[in-house]
């Protein structure tokens, strides 16, 4: 059956990937977690340069968001999107009356019909799973709702004080949910507000539809695999790496010790510690104080000591993701970051983007359209 799936998805994408949320990131080819969490950062950090400003960001958790899809209103929602009916009617049939039983070594339980939610494994299932969320949008231009899968995050851009969208928007959200059986779990989910201005008030609790307490409000999240903290710094983000990286130096050094080969030695450390300091770079890099990066290259010199040669330095291999990444979101028309890379007239530069801020300017877009212009 998987095989199957192989050939219906590029099938399934090529007809509605065209009208799929340009905010939505998963499983698209030239977007990345990092596109989603730049996005979300550059939305933030314009809006934070005008003065009177800040931002309230929702991290919404779903409670087993695949297993709540209802096939009847996804075969409706594919209608919608101008999916073949002999399309629609295989996958609705695919996804119901569906027999599920537990096996626990030579125990097997009794088997049950199951008509809700995308079998686990699935190949079809994330696709599924966004096109079936397709339609869950903001109305206001000033609320940003981005997608990653199961990963929504509302991001209200608030001037003057004046909440009163965001908090429509967070209020068709959870309506929007009740009705496509989405159930948002109130435990998880929780807001962040990143306000630079010098007079601030007590921040007016959230509540969602249906539950009696109010939305806790952190001071940093995990925002797709980096960590986001209130005043836009990198510390954590990048201590966590430098403690990560550390506990694998451990084995490039015993494998130095075995007498490893340089080239094996190389591999390891690119495909084990590379890796880890490297882990999205473009979003966290630029904005890194002096002090962080020497913290982070401090690791590179030590693990070029170990192996006996000289490795990539995070500047070089920065420069060279902050590149691959610009190619591939100006290669798509359709991606949200595409517009921000504007050719000037000569053909030869990108406009820049105003900046007003330090922690603007140091961000993805506006360093990568610099680093662009000085390479040209």
């Amino acid at each position: 059956m998987k095989s199957f799936e192989r050939l219906v998805l590029p099938h399934l994408k090529d007809i509605t990937a065209p009208l799929l949320d340009p905010l939505q990131f998963a499983y698209r080819a030239n977007r990345s977690v990092d596109d989603a969490v730049n996005l979300a950062l550059h939305f933030i950090l314009e809006h934070l340069d005008s003065p009177g400003t800040y931002a309230r960001i929702l991290f919404v958790d779903f409670s087993s968001a695949f297993n709540t899809i209802l096939p009847g209103l996804l075969r409706d929602k594919l209608y919608q999107l101008s999916v073949p009916d002999s399309l629609c009617s295989w996958i609705n049939d695919f996804l119901t009356d569906r027999r599920q039983h537990v096996r626990l070594g030579k125990i097997v339980s009794d088997s049950r019909t199951t008509n809700t939610g995308t079998t686990q494994g699935c190949v079809l299932s994330p696709w599924l799973f966004s096109l079936y969320t397709n339609c869950c949008t903001s109305s206001h231009q000033s609320v940003k709702l981005l997608k990653f899968a199961d990963d929504t995050t509302l991001i209200g851009l608030i001037s003057n004080g004046d909440e009163s969208a965001y908090r429509r928007e967070v209020d068709r959200l959870t309506s929007w949910c009740s009705l496509n059986n989405l159930e948002l779990n109130a435990q998880k989910t929780v807001e962040m507000i990143m306000d630079f201005r010098k007079v601030t008030a007590p921040p007016s609790p959230l509540t969602l539809i249906d539950s009696p307490t109010p939305v806790p409000i952190v001071d940093s999240f995990r925002f797709l695999g980096t960590t986001i903290t209130q005043d836009l710094k990198w510390e954590l983000t990048i201590s966590s790496l430098i403690k990560k990286a550390q506990q694998r130096m451990y084995f490039l050094r015993q494998l130095r010790k075995l007498k490893v080969p340089t080239e094996m030695l190389v591999q390891f450390y690119s495909a084990i510690i590379e890796s880890i300091l490297t882990s999205s770079i473009t979003v966290w890099f630029p904005g890194a104080t002096v002090q962080d990066k020497n913290r982070l290259q401090r690791i590179v010199r030590a693990a070029e000591k170990v192996i006996g040669c000289k490795l990539p330095s995070l500047q070089d291999l920065f420069s060279s993701r902050t590149r691959r990444r610009v190619g591939r979101i100006t290669a798509d028309s359709s991606h949200p970051g595409h517009t921000l890379f504007s050719p000037l007239p000569s053909g030869r530069r990108l406009r820049s983007i105003q900046t007003h801020t330090s922690r603007h300017l140091n961000s993805f877009f506006p360093s990568a359209i610099r680093q662009m212009n000085n390479n040209s």
